[in-house]
């Protein structure tokens, strides 16, 4: 559409006369690719207003932008060249602008909502319907008010069939959804607590779902599910389909074997091959085929090449300083985007060059010559420094800048595979291409035993954390100690990328390391040591001062280096008793801050050495409602010292006392600021609240061996046997940091689903593990430490510690490994 449709349609208030042709909606500054083409919606998240992003975009060469009704003919005189369209909402006009796009088009669409499930749902309609259809689907879990009219946008002239996800948090939010979506055919995959504290019951919930489907031509769901079956009887659509096991259900489920489902369809049985587990998914699936008018028959055939979902986009190290990313969960033109943005994130964090290995794109909804000339110009405009094509299709439209190979095995043969050095690799490829292989020779080889960070949850933890608070108040994230032992590298680009307002490290080392990987916000070095001062000044670090001879020695420091108005952080000790000043300390401090001198001739420097940025202190017992008295006496105390030295000086000074678990049970204290430390990771203080795990420890069975009841299992002979036993030996051990405590049964790990408990001593590299009850165990099978079945809160219970210890104990030769979903 050009500017001037949008601008009707969204009945906006123009500045500027730039005719622009908008084939690209975008809200993230960081994910441009065609700025001529390009419409930017400004967006006011609370925390971050859009508006602050035009300049930045202007200079990338975007043209138009959509800005809220503050925006005036003064704000767009610096950019003469651009459009904008001033509205009075700029989500409502994204939506609205989505909405107008679904209503040009008469084609069916399948809408899907429900706790979870809906992302495998939507990918395996996709694979199931991609020869017969031309599809247009939401990329990754675009789910979100922004990312459904993100998806929605998509749809075009060669679209035959939409496939859309629509997830809620809060009431009323589906009724915005519906307009966009427009399904013609409705799923709701299943009810779960997902987001539940928003709603007052279930029911609730499930009636704001299935607002999605009040035109929808049918809706299929699960009949076992008493609260949707009611809802939807509530609702009165002309047609359903459902299933489940009871005899009410349209299609019954009646058995899984290892390799198939069965079911009852209309009074006959039938099956199709199914070798995985979701079966409920499998069945969502089942059912939109047959409304669509597969027979079984061909709806076996078609169930036959299915395959896994990998919902998550993996980064890992490579050989000689390469890292490699590794995307085979969508091969599409939109989930290149989502993958080149994660590109362009690490490559420029590790200052390392750029390589994209792309296959063949089995996409049907374009013409070849089209979707690899857009291919290629999002790989150069994203200034992709190897572009490697391995396909017969995509390899017709290579240039001669480009390695064209016709075969994964071509590739995997060449010398090239071998010569990759100071690059960051994104594999993307279709899953016929099998870039495993790649992904296995470029990969170091590590220990077995690795950590999985979900980085995704680390950002929906941090997000939740965000909405306790308000707008303007900002969040500090501590990545001291390796981030808690996650790994302070990876988790601090990710929260810098989701623009944190703050990073805090324990000690100066932590935040050069942070300086050297790219990390460029602000970093607090909570105790900074006299030897390393210099170093604080030299990487822009910025110190705790607790006491007055941390004041002088950083005073000192700044003199040297010749500079002024250095930013310090004022610790204040209410009550915890470790380190900062109290009230009898004040008077002195401030003088000394404000005029650089002490009556004892102690300190004698210029004025103008250092600016307080914040003044601080820490909770001794936030996390614990017996402790609430004493908690309100530390706030009382540290606003007392806070506001004395707020009030002796002229400028903005930040005020923060509340931790993770201050920021839920005592938020009306947020102040300016507040510290998140653990509960990045999933770990609240509140007993309903469920934020997202973020880390799994995993390894594998080495072997398994059937031991004599009587036999004795490991060092000092702590364990016999009373029956014959089968055994498996994991590559984990009290040197990988799990904990020797947990050895003769007190610990478990989780295996095949089941939970197994520990025979004999854990030993230094391995421990030995008792799966007699857990049927056909054998080399090779994945073993959960902890995650998200097995929590790391019961192994700190056993211990008899903390999270925070069992995390920090986690051994440097334990390879950590990043996704996001």
């Amino acid at each position: 559409m050009n500017i001037n449709q949008i601008a009707d349609i969204i009945g906006a208030n123009v500045i500027g006369t730039k005719q622009v042709d908008v084939l690209w909606l975008l809200t993230d500054s960081r994910s441009l690719s065609f700025p001529e083409n390009t419409l930017f919606f400004a967006l006011n998240s609370g925390h971050r207003d859009g508006a602050a992003y035009i300049n930045i975009l202007y200079q990338r060469g975007v043209r138009a932008f959509v800005v809220g009704p503050l925006f005036t003919i003064t704000d767009a005189q610096p950019y003469p060249e651009a459009v904008f369209l001033i509205v009075g909402n700029t989500l409502n006009a994204l939506q609205q602008l989505a909405a107008f796009n679904r209503s040009r088009f008469d084609i069916p669409v399948v809408g899907i909502t429900g706790s979870n499930g809906k992302t495998i749902v939507k990918e395996w309609l996709y694979q199931l319907l991609r020869h017969d259809y031309a599809i247009t689907r939401s990329p990754r879990s675009y789910n979100s008010q922004i990312g459904v009219p993100l998806s929605v946008w998509q749809i075009n002239q060669q679209t035959t069939l939409g496939i859309i996800e629509a997830g809620i948090s809060q009431p009323d939010e589906m009724q915005r959804l519906e307009p966009i979506v427009k399904p013609t055919i409705g799923v709701i995959t299943n009810l779960g607590d997902a987001h539940q504290d928003n709603f007052t019951s279930l029911e609730q919930k499930c009636r704001e779902k299935l607002t999605l489907f009040r035109h929808a031509q049918v809706l299929i769901y699960p009949q076992d599910n008493g609260v949707i079956a009611k809802c939807v009887a509530e609702m009165n659509l002309p047609a359903t389909l459902s299933w489940g096991q009871s005899g009410n259900a349209d299609v019954r489920f009646v058995q899984k074997t290892i390799d198939s489902i069965i079911y009852q369809y209309k009074g006959a049985q039938y099956s199709f091959p199914f070798p995985y587990a979701f079966v409920e998914d499998a069945f969502v699936c089942l059912l939109v085929m047959l409304y669509l008018g597969y027979s079984p028959k061909q709806i076996s055939q078609m169930f036959a090449d299915i395959e896994p979902i990998a919902m998550r986009l993996e980064v890992k190290q490579g050989h000689n300083n390469t890292l490699i990313i590794n995307d085979s969960y969508n091969s599409d033109l939109t989930s290149l985007r989502i993958a080149l943005d994660m590109l362009d994130q690490r490559a420029e964090a590790q200052q390392l060059t750029k390589t994209i290995i792309i296959s063949d794109i089995p996409q049907q909804a374009i013409d070849d010559n089209t979707l690899y000339q857009q291919v290629f110009t999002l790989c150069k405009a994203r200034k992709i420094d190897n572009i490697i094509t391995i396909g017969t299709h995509i390899s017709k439209y290579a240039d001669s800048t480009m390695h064209v190979y016709m075969s994964t095995d071509d590739f995997l043969s060449s010398a090239q595979i071998r010569q990759f050095k100071d690059t960051a690799i994104l594999l993307k490829g279709a899953r016929s291409f099998r870039f495993e292989r790649i992904s296995a020779l470029l990969e170091q080889r590590l220990h077995e035993t690795k950590l999985e960070v979900n980085l995704s949850a680390l950002v929906a933890n941090l997000n939740h954390f965000r909405s306790l608070l308000r707008p303007t108040t900002k969040i500090v994230s501590m990545v001291k100690a390796n981030a808690y032992g996650v790994g302070a590298i990876a988790v601090a680009k990710t929260l810098q990328h989701y623009r944190a307002d703050y990073l805090a490290v324990a000690v100066a080392d932590e935040g050069v390391e942070l300086r050297n990987n790219g990390i460029f916000l602000p970093i607090i070095v909570m105790d900074p040591e006299a030897v390393a001062m210099d170093a604080i000044i030299s990487y822009h670090l910025e110190p705790n001062i607790y006491n007055l001879t941390t004041l002088y020695d950083f005073m000192l420091a700044v003199e040297r280096a010749g500079l002024t108005d250095y930013p310090i952080h004022i610790k204040i000790d209410s009550g915890m008793h470790r380190l900062g000043f109290e009230w009898d300390d004040m008077n002195q401090l401030i003088t000394i801050l404000k005029t650089g001198k002490s009556d004892d001739g102690m300190f004698s420097f210029p004025s103008d050495l250092v600016k307080v940025k914040s003044v601080f202190s820490h909770l001794a017992g936030a996390d614990d409602p017996k402790f609430d008295e004493f908690t309100l006496q530390q706030i009382h105390a540290f606003s007392r010292c806070a506001d004395k030295l707020i009030g002796s000086f002229d400028y903005k000074i930040l005020k923060h006392i509340l931790n993770s678990a201050g920021m839920e049970r005592f938020a009306q204290y947020q102040f300016d600021m507040a510290r998140l430390g653990i509960s990045h990771y999933g770990f609240s203080a509140l007993p309903n609240v469920k934020l997202q795990n973020v880390c799994t420890l995993k390894t594998i069975v080495l072997q398994v061996k059937t031991v004599k009841a009587g036999e004795s299992i490991g060092y000092s002979r702590k364990t016999f046997l009373t029956r014959d036993s089968r055994i498996a030996v994991i590559p984990i051990g009290y040197a990988d940091g799990f904990d020797r405590h947990l050895s003769n049964g007190v610990g478990e790990v989780l295996i095949n689903g089941k939970r197994c408990k520990i025979a004999g001593n854990i030993c230094m590299d391995q421990a030995m593990v008792d799966v007699t009850d857990v049927p056909n165990v054998k080399q090779g099978d994945e073993v959960i430490v902890f995650g998200d079945e097995l929590p790391i809160e019961e192994m700190a219970e056993k211990l008899g510690t903390i999270t925070y210890e069992v995390l920090t104990s986690i051994s440097p030769r334990v390879s950590r490994v990043y996704y996001q979903e």
